[in-house]
């Protein structure tokens, strides 16, 4: 039937995936929900708390959801500032889409976060199974999340699937408040002010991943034949991996009058324990992960869409690698 639900479908992720989701099933098969209400018409919108489980109930009943997309959660900066909320929402709504999907047979996407790793964990190639030991709340609450998804459907055969996703870049949605959100700032105040202080050290490599590669790898992951998907609490998932002054020199090469300063803040310390590269081979063996953007092409394409008029490239031969790329507007 696919009548799907989701869940902080206002955020940095929900945005996009809903739209994507909509062109795939139809708009009428695809129910936002959000604390708030929009500023703006919908097609299919609900109020919604996750933390509060008659409501959700009440939800999945009326519109007879199969599928829901969990992306309600508080993020990483913004955890480390509400701790106590971060948990709550985090955690207990998680443990209510779980609930109602147990007694319901409902399928679930849960993002988890390179956030799940800590000063112990390999720094290079991490692998599918290693040290877990967060240096946040949001980390915290993303080990428990995945714990969650793994007592699930391993005791009562939920069908949840998980990435662990690294930094998300996205043109069409503000940031969240993670500390990956750097290289969206940067983009974005290049093409506006050329100029950014950005609040982490210049040598600071993080695993990213453009926002288009990042809606593919969870339609195929949720796609996928249950049978090929052998980890239940979160797939480690990667597409490219770059430093702070990596990315201020690709946008150079795009806009030359760039300058980039650097004032590390508190999310320093959040970034350097976190992983810089990650090992996916479990992904791209089970269900046939392969992602598309590299960095030059995810700057070329973020200068493209967010310049009010187009801007002469200084480097137009710089190209995605293959495949061709998703485009956002019409994504599959």
């Amino acid at each position: 039937m696919n009548r799907i639900l989701v869940t902080g479908a206002r955020g940095q992720l929900g945005s996009d995936l809903v739209m994507a989701l909509r062109h795939r099933f139809g708009a009428t098969r695809v129910i936002e929900s959000g604390r708030s209400a929009p500023s703006e018409n919908s097609f299919l919108y609900e109020v919604l708390d996750v933390t509060d489980h008659n409501r959700l109930q009440a939800v999945v009943d009326q519109y007879q959801i199969d599928t829901i997309y969990h992306l309600a959660s508080l993020l990483s900066a913004r955890g480390e500032h509400n701790p106590d909320q971060c948990w709550h929402i985090n955690i207990n709504g998680l443990r209510n889409v779980l609930e109602i999907a147990r007694s319901h047979h409902i399928k679930v996407f849960f993002p988890s976060s390179i956030a799940v790793f800590g000063p112990h964990t390999p720094k290079l190639d991490t692998p599918q199974i290693t040290v877990e030991d967060p240096s946040t709340m949001y980390g915290v609450t993303k080990v428990t999340g995945e714990l969650l998804c793994h007592y699930y459907a391993d005791r009562w055969g939920v069908d949840v699937r998980s990435l662990r996703l690294p930094g998300i870049i996205s043109y069409s949605a503000p940031p969240g408040g993670g500390t990956t959100d750097f290289a969206i700032e940067m983009l974005k105040a290049a093409i506006n002010h050329r100029t950014y202080t950005c609040f982490v050290r210049p040598e600071t490599r993080l695993p990213m991943m453009y926002m288009p590669d990042a809606i593919a790898a969870i339609l195929m992951l949720m796609q996928a034949d249950p049978a090929t998907i052998t980890i239940r609490s979160s797939y480690n998932v990667a597409a490219v991996s770059f430093s702070a002054a990596e990315l201020a020199t690709e946008i150079q090469n795009h806009l030359p009058d760039f300058k980039c300063d650097y004032q590390p803040d508190f999310r320093q310390a959040i970034a350097d324990s976190w992983p810089s590269v990650i090992d996916d081979a479990r992904a791209r063996a089970d269900w046939g992960w392969k992602p598309t953007y590299d960095l030059p092409a995810i700057v070329k394409d973020m200068v493209s869409k967010l310049s009010p008029t187009p801007y002469p490239l200084l480097h137009p031969e710089a190209q995605p690698c293959s495949p061709p790329p998703l485009q956002l507007s019409n994504p599959f």
